[in-house]
């Protein structure tokens, strides 16, 4: 990829300070339009948020969604990579999958809500099933259709060299899809985190960001909502510029040099 494809120095944090500042901007606006009640201005909201940074329900609230979100989003990472990649060396069985993925992926990952809790009940269960399905078709489906992307002469060169079936999907297959897959990973975080804040504010269990969204809604505190907004908005972004940026400029080195 040609290095004027992509933005450096200081221009990518002024982008983003940018983006920023015209949402907050357009917030303004809104809450000067409308009574406090129902839009609050950006200053009462941060100081709701203050207040409720220094208090432990927020910390548990936190942790609460973090551990939903990295115990189904791993389960993803890793089933969608291994059926990806299996999917490689089995071409009626990527076909299959392919469309089965096609199939379910059209649901609303909260759609399988309902199913989910006859079958276990209230609990972190269902919920972290929910955000597991939601992050698994796009990490398969990036794997399955990167691998199709695999030169044949090096396959062929690699079974003339005796590779295994587990060979070629290691020494060839991943490298190859490397790319694609943090891509994938990518799109399936946007997909769990979503799935994960829609999953607590129906499922009225335990303490997390999205049943903390859903309290203040019912009891009409916009101030509180909107801070609620502000905390989901601000960790989703910190999480894939902090860790998943890193971990992609990491592995994918060569294409910044």
């Amino acid at each position: 990829m040609s290095n004027n494809t992509r933005i450096g120095g200081l221009k990518k944090p002024l982008a983003v300070v940018l983006a920023i500042a015209f949402i907050l901007l357009v917030w303004q606006l809104v809450a000067l339009t409308l009574p406090d009640f129902l839009m609050p201005g950006i200053l009462p909201v941060l100081e709701r948020l203050s207040e409720s940074i220094r208090s432990g329900e927020f910390y548990s609230g936190l942790a609460g969604s973090l551990a939903r979100l990295g115990t189904g989003y791993g389960i993803a990472l890793i089933c969608g990579i291994a059926f990806g990649l299996l999917a490689a060396s089995l071409n009626f069985f990527r076909e299959v999958l392919r469309n089965v993925i096609v199939i379910l992926q059209s649901l609303p990952s909260i759609a399988w809500v309902p199913l989910f809790l006859i079958i276990w009940g209230f609990g972190n269960k269902p919920m972290i099933v929910v955000v597991a399905l939601a992050a698994f078709f796009p990490a398969a489906l990036s794997v399955m259709n990167a691998t199709e992307s695999v030169h044949k002469v090096h396959i062929s060169a690699a079974r003339v060299m005796g590779a295994s079936r587990w060979g070629l999907v290691r020494r060839v297959y991943l490298p190859a899809v490397m790319p694609e897959l943090i891509t994938g990973a990518q799109l399936a975080f946007g997909n769990a985190w979503r799935a994960l804040i829609s999953v607590e504010m129906l499922v009225d269990f335990g303490k997390g960001l999205g049943r903390s969204l859903s309290f203040s809604g019912d009891t009409g505190d916009m101030t509180g909502v909107m801070a609620n907004i502000l905390v989901i908005a601000i960790l989703a972004a910190l999480i894939d510029q902090l860790i998943l940026e890193r971990i992609k400029h990491r592995l994918l080195r060569y294409q910044y040099v």
